[in-house]
C-alpha cells in the first residue's frame, strides 16, 4: 500500500489533489451529529476547500465501549437526518464500517486530503486513538486538529487551584460560572463546497444494520424521539417556552412533563452544551423561564459537564469504584433472578416497576425514578453496581459513557461527591411523593390502575375486598414485594458497617 506521506504530495498524476486548494478536508463525525455549533465543520467550511464529511462505525473498538442496542437505534434516525441537512449545504455524508484508524488512513490516501477536523471525546480509549492519529497524519503532513465542541470547559485545562482535576461538583460548577457567559453558538454553514468523487469502501446506512429488526423493539419509538436537529430544535422550543415554568421543582414528578427530554441529542451531539446554555440565557432575560428555573436548568448541565470532567482525569470510571475502598463491600456481581425481575419491572415495589417499563418500552425513564430503580438494584438486592450500569447502557437511548457510570455510582455511594451510602430511597414513600396522583404508574403498570391512590404504590397494604374489586391477585396479576424494605434496608448498613472504613448511621 502506497504511504500516506507519498499520496500526501503526489500530483494530480499521481491521484493526489494537484492544487491545494483543491484537497479535501476531511470532517470526521462521532458524538457530534449536526451542523450547527460545530467547529470542525465551520472552520472547514470557511477554508473554501472541498469538504468530505465521514461517519465511520467501528466495532473493533480498541477499548472504546461499543454502543448498546437503543442507543444504535437512535444513532440511525441521527445518521439519517445529519445526511439530510449535511445535503441541503451541498455535502454528503459518507459512512464507513470498520477500524476508525485504518478507514481514516485510507481516506486520506485515496484522497489526497490535506486536513482531518474532528470534535474531541472524553473516555481514555477515545482520547488514545486521537493521539494516535494526530501523530499518524502530522507524520505524513497532514494537518490533524481537533475541537471542542461538545463540552462547555476543557477537562485537561479545567484544573482546581492545586493543579489537579475536581471531585466535588459544587466548587466546580462554581468555577465554570466564574468563566464568564459563552460565546453565541456558531451558525451552521449554510453552503459547502463538497468532494463530489467517488470513493471506495462506502457503504449505505442500512447496510452498518443499527435498528432492531425481529422483534422489533423499538416500533414507535420515532414519536418520542423527532429525529435531528430540526426535531431537537423543536423539543427544545417547546420545553423552555411551554414546560420550563416551575422545572426546579416540577422536574422530579415524573407524570407532570416537565422536564426537558433532550439528553439524547446532548449525548449524540445533536444539540450542543453551547445551545441549550445559550437558549436557556436568552428565555431567562426575556422572562420566558424564571431565575430558579434557569439556574437548575443550566446546574443540570453542569452536572453532565462534571461526569464528563470525571471520564476524562479517571478513565476506569465506568468499571472501577471511584471510592476503592468500596472494593471490599459485599455487593452481588452475578445476575440472579431477582436481577431479572428487576429488569422487567417485576419487584412488586410499584414505582420502581413503573420505571423499568418506562425504560423498556421508550428507551429512557425520568431521571427522579432512575434514582429510585438503581438504589432498589443497589441497596435493596445488593447487586453490584455495575451490572446496573450495563443495563442502562444497553436500554437507554440517552447512554452517555461519562454520566451513566458517574451517576450509578453516586446513587451507589462509592462515586465522586457521591450520596452517603446509608440513604436508601423508600420506593414507596418515594412514589407517594414524587406521584401522589398516580399518573406515572398507572401509564406503565396498568394492572393495578383500580388501585385507588392510597394503596396505588404499596398494594400489599390493600384489603383484600380492595384487591377483589380492583381485579388484582397479589402474586398472579401482579407480584408480591421481592424484598421487604425495613428488611432490606438493615441487611445493607449491615454489609456497610462489615466493611473496614465504611460507616453508616441508620
Amino acid at each position: 500500500m502506497t504511504s500516506i506521506a507519498n499520496l500526501a504530495g503526489a500530483g494530480p498524476e499521481d491521484g493526489g489533489p494537484g492544487d491545494d486548494r483543491q484537497a479535501p478536508v476531511i470532517v470526521w463525525f462521532r458524538n457530534d451529529l449536526r451542523c450547527g455549533d460545530h467547529p470542525a465543520l465551520s472552520h472547514a467550511a470557511g477554508l473554501g476547500r472541498p469538504v468530505l464529511a465521514v461517519y465511520v462505525h467501528d466495532e473493533e473498538t480498541n477499548g472504546v465501549r461499543p454502543m448498546g442496542a437503543a442507543q444504535k437505534w437512535f444513532l440511525h434516525q441521527s445518521l439519517s437526518a445529519l445526511g439530510d441537512a449535511l445535503s441541503k449545504a451541498g455535502c454528503r455524508l459518507r459512512i464507513f464500517q470498520g477500524k476508525s484508524e485504518t478507514v481514516l488512513g485510507r481516506l486520506a490516501e485515496q484522497t489526497g486530503a490535506s486536513s482531518v477536523y474532528w470534535l474531541r471525546r472524553t473516555g481514555g480509549a477515545e482520547t488514545a486513538m486521537d493521539s494516535r492519529l494526530k501523530m499518524r497524519f502530522q507524520r505524513a503532513g497532514i494537518e490533524a486538529r481537533s475541537f471542542n465542541g461538545n463540552l462547555l470547559h476543557e477537562p485537561s485545562r479545567f484544573l482546581t487551584g492545586s493543579g489537579g482535576p475536581y471531585k466535588v461538583y459544587t466548587p466546580f460548577f462554581k468555577a465554570l460560572l466564574r468563566q464568564g457567559e459563552l460565546r453565541p453558538p456558531l451558525p451552521a454553514p449554510k453552503k459547502l463546497q463538497a468532494f463530489n468523487s467517488e470513493i471506495s469502501g462506502t457503504v449505505s446506512l442500512d447496510a452498518i444494520r443499527l435498528q432492531p429488526e425481529k422483534p422489533n423493539w423499538a416500533q414507535g419509538w420515532e414519536t418520542f424521539w423527532p429525529a435531528g436537529e430540526a426535531g431537537a430544535r423543536e423539543l427544545l422550543a417547546q420545553f423552555l417556552q411551554e414546560r420550563s415554568n416551575g422545572y426546579s421543582q416540577g422536574r422530579d414528578f415524573p407524570a407532570r412533563n416537565k422536564v426537558s427530554r433532550l439528553s439524547p441529542y446532548l449525548r449524540f451531539g445533536i444539540l450542543s452544551p453551547r445551545q441549550l446554555w445559550y437558549a436557556a440565557r436568552q428565555h431567562q432575560e426575556k422572562g420566558t423561564i424564571g431565575d430558579r428555573d434557569a439556574s437548575k436548568f443550566l446546574s443540570e448541565l453542569g452536572w453532565r459537564e462534571f461526569c464528563h470532567h470525571l471520564l476524562f482525569h479517571f478513565p476506569d470510571l465506568p468499571v472501577r469504584n471511584f471510592q476503592q475502598k468500596f472494593d471490599a463491600f459485599p455487593w452481588r456481581s452475578d445476575e440472579t433472578q431477582q436481577f431479572e425481575r428487576w429488569k422487567k419491572g417485576q419487584t412488586g415495589y410499584p414505582v420502581v416497576d413503573a420505571g423499568m417499563r418506562e425504560l423498556w418500552q421508550t428507551g429512557y425513564m425520568h431521571n427522579r425514578i432512575r434514582m429510585v430503580a438503581a438504589s432498589f438494584l443497589v441497596k435493596h438486592l445488593l447487586a453490584d453496581w455495575r451490572i446496573g450500569e450495563r443495563w442502562f447502557w444497553d436500554t437507554l437511548v440517552d447512554g452517555d459513557g461519562a454520566s451513566n457510570p458517574a451517576n450509578w455510582q453516586w446513587v451507589a455511594g462509592c462515586g465522586a461527591d457521591a450520596a452517603p451510602y446509608f440513604r436508601i430511597f423508600n420506593p414507596v414513600l418515594q412514589g407517594r411523593k414524587f406521584d401522589p396522583d398516580g399518573g406515572y404508574v398507572r401509564r406503565f403498570v396498568p394492572e393495578i390502575a383500580n388501585l385507588p391512590d392510597k394503596y396505588l404504590h404499596a398494594p400489599w397494604e390493600a384489603p383484600k375486598s380492595v384487591l377483589e374489586t380492583g381485579g388484582i391477585v397479589l402474586g398472579e396479576t401482579y407480584p408480591e414485594p421481592m424484598v421487604d424494605h425495613a428488611t432490606a434496608r438493615q441487611r445493607a448498613l449491615a454489609a456497610l458497617k462489615e466493611v473496614s472504613g465504611l460507616s453508616g448511621n441508620a
